[in-house]
């Protein structure tokens, strides 16, 4: 469940990015076979999506008009979506706890990494702030999708 929560850590600072990464890696079959990934997460088309909104995130986060994470829409989509990644982490039979702890830590997560970047901003902006932040939160999603992919020479396919 370690995977979960820390999907979580990275769903509280970028509400798209858990999925995006989650459904990529299933797509590639790059998920343990025993995680509570659904097969629906297998699909190429999922996979895009997710990855469309997830780049729609990041280039909308270093709008002037972009609403603070913590704000209830935020916080909301945060729980659902990083849950919902955090779950398929989770090992079978263990979604509902996964991603309830998915989508608490997100939601927990999301106060720290605001006041971090709102403090940031003061000194260096929305944008350069932004695009760090999301260099960190990509790079801590793929770690952790890497440190769980099962040896290349015995991927499978996820199965639900």
């Amino acid at each position: 469940m370690l995977a979960s929560f820390l999907m979580g850590l990275v769903g509280g600072q970028r509400s798209m990015t858990p999925i995006a990464a989650v459904s990529v890696a299933a797509a590639r079959g790059d998920l343990p076979r025993g995680c509570a990934a659904p097969k629906f997460l297998r699909e190429p088309a999922v996979a895009t999506g997710a990855v469309a909104l997830a780049l729609a995130e990041l280039a909308g986060d270093k709008l002037p008009s972009a609403p603070d994470r913590i704000v209830p829409l935020g916080l909301a989509a945060r729980l659902i979506m990083a849950g919902f990644a955090s779950g398929a982490l989770a090992p079978r039979g263990r979604f509902w706890q996964g991603a309830a702890l998915g989508g608490v830590t997100a939601v927990l997560a999301s106060y720290p990494g605001w006041s971090a970047r709102v403090t940031a901003m003061e000194d260096h902006g929305q944008t350069p702030t932004g695009l760090i932040e999301d260099a960190i939160v990509l790079a801590g999603a793929v770690a952790i999708l890497a440190a769980i992919r099962p040896d290349n020479d015995k991927r499978q396919p996820i199965a639900g």
